[in-house]
């Protein structure tokens, strides 16, 4: 048998409650669901990078073509890029 999990007055009395105790007790995890989140966004940081011109230029007119921001389509091509690099396909 689980133990309750008690009602919390603030944020900071629930999370210094579990930073200091173990969930085994209180949360049966087989029956946990996974969580989705559609409204959080990932957390962002700017950074300076410096490219050739004909390779910015090349970039523009794709993103021109795809009706993109250049900086959108940028990431994409380094979240695909990173993807196949870190999680390559086995054939």
């Amino acid at each position: 048998m689980k133990k309750k999990i008690p009602v919390f007055k603030d944020e900071e009395k629930e999370r210094r409650f579990w930073q200091s105790r173990d969930s085994a007790g209180l949360v049966d995890w087989k029956n946990a669901g996974t969580p989705s989140f559609p409204k959080l966004k990932p957390t962002t940081q700017t950074i300076s990078l410096r490219l050739p011109e004909p390779l910015l230029e090349d970039l523009k007119r794709l993103a021109n073509k795809r009706d993109v921001p250049y900086q959108s389509l940028l990431k994409t091509f380094l979240a695909d890029r990173i993807d196949v690099e870190l999680h390559p396909v086995k054939g």
